[in-house]
């Protein structure tokens, strides 16, 4: 059962992933993180149906986010029947410290850019 949480996605959630994908994040986790920065936690489907992803794009996103440690996965075994643990995601990094990750990677990414220019400047 879908919990109450899970909502549509507002105009915030919309810029922010524009924005994100401005920034070169991929549309399924910029829409994954959209969903989780305002909810405390979600379940795959929750994101799924929230996104509009596809259950392996949000794999995939977790898989992004996992590695930068910003989510925590917690599993819970179903109350009905039989099957895998539901997956249970949560944001554990303030979205304004991943904005600034974001924001380091790429004047480091521009920082290298504009030496190499520098050294194609001195090269001529």
């Amino acid at each position: 059962m879908i919990s109450e949480q899970v909502m549509m996605m507002g105009d915030n959630e919309f810029e922010m992933v524009e924005l994100l994908r401005k920034l070169n994040m991929t549309r399924p986790v910029a829409l994954t993180l959209a969903c989780l920065s305002n909810l405390s936690e979600l379940t795959s489907r929750e994101i799924e149906m929230t996104s509009g992803l596809r259950q392996p794009e949000v794999s995939i996103a977790m898989r992004h986010l996992n590695k930068y440690n910003w989510v925590n996965i917690r599993e819970e075994k179903k109350t009905e029947g039989k099957g895998r643990p539901i997956k249970l995601y949560k944001l554990v990094v303030p979205l304004e410290d991943i904005i600034k990750t974001i924001e380091d990677e790429i004047i480091l990414e521009n920082k290298v850019v504009l030496e190499n220019i520098q050294r194609l400047k001195n090269l001529s």
